[in-house]
């Protein structure tokens, strides 16, 4: 019950990514977020992108992926990849602070820890930087997403209501200058 629940989370969730390229391959100005679970996936588009142009890249995706295109399950810009990319940056700085903390032979951090232990510190999180990228890929193609649709099958899509969250992401996008409208979108999935 448990790994079936997480195979529709990963095959859905793949499905919103290869959706997320099929834009990409044919808009330019705007961006996309998503979150997927079970019963399908929200998307949230800031751009000009119609409603039929969205339910129409939602089912290119889905038809591709169907003909073998799994790599469109894959996205660099997927959450798995940004999370990948903070934990290991977080986790390189506090390494490189803690080991010159335990070199200075102090109990706690102080001024003297943070600045000898900065110049350390910036080039462990470069190196993580670097590193995470082609990890979180791997991480999100090996656990997050699924290219193998399966029975999946498109069981509705529908336009709904922009979240509090969606017009918070829309904020920062735009910096409070330019307008770039946000819409959302609910594809619900069944097998």
């Amino acid at each position: 019950m448990v790994s079936q629940i997480i195979s529709r989370i990963r095959r859905n969730h793949g499905l919103e990514h290869a959706t997320i390229h099929v834009l990409s391959e044919k808009y330019k100005n705007f961006s996309a977020q998503g979150n997927s679970d079970y019963r399908g996936f929200s998307l949230n588009i800031y751009g000009d992108i119609s409603e039929e142009e969205v339910f129409n890249a939602v089912e290119e995706a889905y038809r591709r992926m169907k003909q073998g295109e799994h790599h469109l399950a894959v996205h660099p810009n997927c959450g798995t990849v940004l999370l990948t990319t903070a934990t290991m940056a977080t986790l390189a700085a506090q390494a490189s602070f803690s080991l010159e903390q335990k070199r200075q032979g102090k109990d706690s951090m102080n001024l003297s820890v943070l600045f000898n232990g900065l110049p350390s510190a910036v080039l462990a999180v470069v190196v993580s930087l670097i590193v995470s990228r082609p990890l979180g890929v791997y991480l999100q193609a090996r656990f997050t997403t699924e290219g193998d649709l399966g029975n999946l099958r498109i069981l509705r899509m529908r336009k709904v209501s922009p979240s509090p969250i969606t017009r918070l992401f829309q904020l920062l996008l735009t910096g409070g200058r330019k307008q770039l409208r946000a819409t959302a979108y609910r594809i619900e999935t069944t097998e």
